[in-house]
């Protein structure tokens, strides 16, 4: 029997179910690879560092981490951030509302409370205050680690939800360059009507110079789609044209083996085009908006870990996006919106071996917003036209290893806000080995963080304005800073180096929780159907669950992955579930080989059931299945020929229902090319 609401095939809840129990009951002469070399590097053997800040594998660090791999992202032929992690279990890829990009949301936890870090530095938010994933190019990423609840004390005031840390490869000696070129088709759903078009672009180069002490790196991204539009014949399209250019560009000094200096640039731009009708009395009015997104991002910064002695860790960084929007009809141009949003922040920590059992870690970090909005040239923002708000936040950690199985990890984190004064979160995170052999360990490991968040400049004073939607947010500048305690416990057991399970339950109590309500008053003074939402505290809320993972990689280039997530949301206050939280979500992976030299082929599985969209009114968006199908030829060390079909099975929301929040996009055919020079290229 499936569980309550939860629209699942029963093949795939077989499926999943043998992915969780074969790597038990198999013998180990059945279960040991042909060629071990080839499978050492197991899942739960990734080394991580976010939890931490110190190396550790996924199986031994204290702090819970999720890994998407280098491997995963390549064979995925993942192209932004939100392709790379929308097979992370226990994460949902939310529709930024009233815009073509994606945003984050783990454990129940919406995205204004999930960090989003590239190298453990934030990136600003292009609109509400979430980070658009659909923004950063996946070309010089390494791995993405993702940490689930405020249990880090190395990560401050948006981290309440988790963090999200995007690693980018190191520079290696030698000259390396590598080039991809894809693109496809969204069929009937191709916005010019013709079948066969190539709607959606794609084409990403890099190339990297150095030797033994000065490093060099370029790389580029652009990724066009013309949108989809179920009725291409009709002005209105639910799926915006959007064009994204990245360029990055990285220097490196290593003056030594114990030092490393590295300076980067990168600018990055987006151009989306929507159409939609706007509601006018007498008949719709067909109408656009054009939106551009400039930003571009400094830093500098070292890594000095001397034979004797601490090490020091420091990074300066400052990025600056401009966001304006234009909005026309057959007759006029209307509401210029330009948004100007800055974020500067100064970070460093040293870590020392205070005894042989304890390693000190201390870090501080200053950060500054700014925000500045004009409508039509006049500013928009309540008060003084532009704002400010500035954090010192200091933290410690201590790893403390009492013996052999046990390391315990507890930490702190004081925090100075310009408006809204100090604030101290404790944290502890441990870990117990139950028990080793050569072919089994089992681990106990969990955590508990206190998370505070203060509003932010646009909770506060942004002016959201999605009119031509039929709504607009507004900023409410005397909201009150949130708390809440997080509670991560589970444990894990891997079996020789080819398979493992996860279990992990959570619990985030939340107060003085952040949302968007309706505010009744002013839509009726508008007296033009447009409904006025704004920022409110919510007194109390509470998510809580359990997520289970298992993997069975049993042979040489073949592997099973599946992964399951039970979730309750509640808003105390009123007792009533929080929007958009499916109760049940699946993921599940299954990658094979063929007889064909070189062929390789993966299944990618995305499940989850319905969810409330509006409480008052019970109103429920179905849940969906969605299957991915990619393959990979390798003609050599440095060509692969790919291609793939996402969302076989073509299951899209119902646009005609405002209360259907399923797929955007319907099927998606594609194919590409990779081609590189020098030596590891797809390393």
């Amino acid at each position: 029997m499936l569980l309550p609401g939860l629209q699942w095939r029963p093949g795939l809840i077989a499926l999943v179910a043998g992915a969780g129990f074969v790597p038990l009951v198999s013998s180990a002469a059945d279960a040991k690879p042909e060629n071990p070399s080839m499978l050492s590097r197991l899942y739960l053997d990734e080394v991580v560092v976010t939890g931490t800040r110190t190396p550790r594998t996924v199986s031994d660090t204290p702090v819970r981490t999720e890994v998407v791999t280098q491997e995963e992202i390549e064979n995925t032929h993942a192209r932004d951030l939100k392709d790379a992690l929308e097979n992370v279990q226990g994460l949902q890829l939310r529709q930024i509302h009233g815009k073509s990009g994606y945003e984050v949301w783990m454990q129940g936890v919406n995205a204004d409370r999930v960090l989003i870090l590239i190298d453990g530095l934030p990136v600003t938010a292009t609109t509400g205050s979430s980070v658009d994933v659909t923004q950063i190019a996946t070309l010089d990423i390494e791995r993405i680690e993702i940490v689930k609840g405020a249990v880090s004390a190395q990560y401050g005031s948006s981290a309440m939800g988790g963090v999200v840390n995007v690693i980018t490869r190191p520079i290696p000696e030698g000259a390396h360059g590598k080039l991809t070129i894809d693109g496809g088709s969204y069929g009937d759903q191709n916005p010019g009507g013709e079948r066969y078009d190539f709607s959606r672009r794609n084409a990403q180069a890099g190339l990297s110079l150095g030797n033994e002490q000065l490093r060099w790196r370029i790389a580029a991204s652009r990724r066009e789609t013309d949108g989809i539009d179920p009725e291409p014949d009709t002005w209105a399209r639910p799926g915006d044209a959007v064009e994204h250019t990245d360029v990055s560009n990285r220097l490196e000094w290593l003056p030594s083996d114990a030092h490393r200096l590295y300076a980067q640039v990168g600018l990055f731009r987006e151009d989306i085009v929507s159409h939609y009708l706007l509601d006018r009395p007498g008949a719709p009015v067909n109408a656009g908006k054009d939106e551009t997104v400039d930003r571009w991002r400094a830093s500098i910064g070292g890594r000095h870990q001397p034979a004797d002695g601490p090490e020091w860790h420091w990074d300066l960084m400052h990025e600056n996006l401009d966001d304006v929007t234009d909005k026309y009809t057959a007759g006029s141009r209307f509401d210029y919106r330009d948004a100007n949003v800055t974020l500067s922040q100064a970070s460093g920590w040293t870590g020392l071996d205070l005894t042989e059992t304890h390693y000190l870690q201390v870090g501080a970090d200053y950060r500054r917003n700014g925000l500045e909005q004009t409508l039509d040239g006049a500013s928009e923002l309540d008060g003084p036209g532009k704002f400010s708000q500035n954090s010192k936040e200091i933290w410690l950690q201590d790893t403390w290893m009492p013996s052999d199985r046990w390391e315990i990890v507890p930490g702190v984190r004081y925090q100075h806000d310009s408006d809204f004064g100090d604030h101290v979160a404790p944290k502890i995170n441990a870990r117990y080995g139950l028990y080793s052999s050569p072919d089994v360990d089992i681990y106990l490991r969990g955590g508990w963080g206190s998370g505070y968040r203060v509003p932010n400049l646009k909770e506060r004073h942004y002016l959201f304005d999605h009119s031509q939607l039929g709504y607009i947010v507004n900023g409410t500048p005397d909201l009150q800073p949130e708390e809440s305690d997080s509670y991560q416990f589970g444990g894990g057991l891997r079996y020789r180096n080819i398979a493992w399970v996860e279990i992990n339950g959570f619990y985030n109590d939340f107060d003085q929780l952040i949302q968007t309500e309706l505010n009744a008053a002013a839509t009726a003074a508008r007296n033009d159907g447009i409904q006025v939402y704004q920022y409110a505290n919510v007194e109390k809320a509470r998510t809580q669950g359990a997520e289970l993972t298992v993997g069975w990689q049993f042979r040489e280039g073949w592997k099973v992955t599946a992964g399951y997530t039970y979730l309750e949301a509640e808003d105390l206050t009123n007792n009533q579930p929080l929007t958009r939280r499916p109760r049940h979500d699946m993921r599940a992976g299954f990658d094979g080989l063929t007889p064909v030299p070189g062929l390789s082929w993966l299944v990618r599985i995305r499940s989850q059931s319905d969810e409330t969209v509006d409480a008052a009114t019970n109103a429920v968006s179905p849940g969906f299945t969605t299957y991915d199908f990619k393959l990979n030829q390798d003609i050599t060390d440095s060509m692969r020929l790919f291609g793939g079909v996402n969302n076989v099975t073509d299951e899209q929301r119902n646009f005609d229902n405002a209360s259907d929040f399923g797929p955007v996009s319907g099927r998606y055919i594609y194919a590409g090319i990779e081609v590189g020079f020098g030596t590891n290229t797809r390393d």
